[in-house]
């Protein structure tokens, strides 16, 4: 496992979140619209939808209708607008405004599964945690650090082998392979310094 981290830390010792954002807040609304939606394409609707709604109080008081409109460029709009003003409306009723810190009370918000409370609480609050998107699903299974069938196992393994201190950076270099190296239909094996370790490329 030491092996690959190192090579990972090699190959993106800088690898973070490319979710724009400048506090929890922002990062939350950022990962809801960030379900089947590209960071490239959630950077440019925050960018504007953030000029105006940048706290639970200003987003709310635009409305579903302007939201709808702002982010309609992204998949699930129409459910994605109504699960912002539902988070906006417990953030300000039941946590004073502010994103709460643990996952259980994340989990509790409109939109937010285990991936992205562990997004938030790992780029927000600096909580090591591994949030398993498709990529980080998909890499770690294919490189045979883990074998889950799902998320959750696929979570729950990756925490069992991974030394706690690399868990959120770790999160951002699978992602970055994935995208980068280890796609999902034509995987670039060949050009991988991974591949002595990856148990895919073997089985090949």
């Amino acid at each position: 496992m030491m092996i690959i981290i190192e090579k990972l830390n090699g190959m993106f010792p800088d690898a973070k979140a490319e979710l724009d954002f400048t506090s929890p807040f922002e990062l939350l609304i950022a990962t809801i619209l960030s379900a089947q939606c590209t960071d490239i394409r959630v950077n440019k609707i925050t960018k504007v939808l953030f000029k105006y709604g940048n706290t639970p109080e200003k987003m709310l008081a635009m409305g579903q209708n302007e939201i709808k409109e702002i982010i309609k460029s992204c998949g699930m709009f129409k459910t994605k607008s109504k699960y912002l003003v539902e988070v906006c409306k417990k953030l300000i009723d039941q946590y004073d405004s502010k994103v709460p810190e643990t996952l259980e009370d994340l989990m509790k918000l409109d939109g937010v599964g285990r991936k992205t409370a562990n997004v938030v609480v790992s780029n927000a609050f600096g909580i090591q945690a591994i949030a398993v998107d498709t990529h980080v699903f998909r890499v770690s299974n294919r490189l045979g650090i883990v074998n889950g069938k799902n998320v959750e196992e696929t979570e729950k393994q990756l925490m069992e082998k991974v030394p706690e201190e690399y868990w959120t950076k770790l999160h951002h270099q699978l992602i970055f392979l994935g995208r980068r190296v280890c796609k999902a239909r034509k995987p670039l094996c060949e050009e991988c310094i991974l591949k002595t370790e990856c148990k895919f490329y073997k089985n090949k």
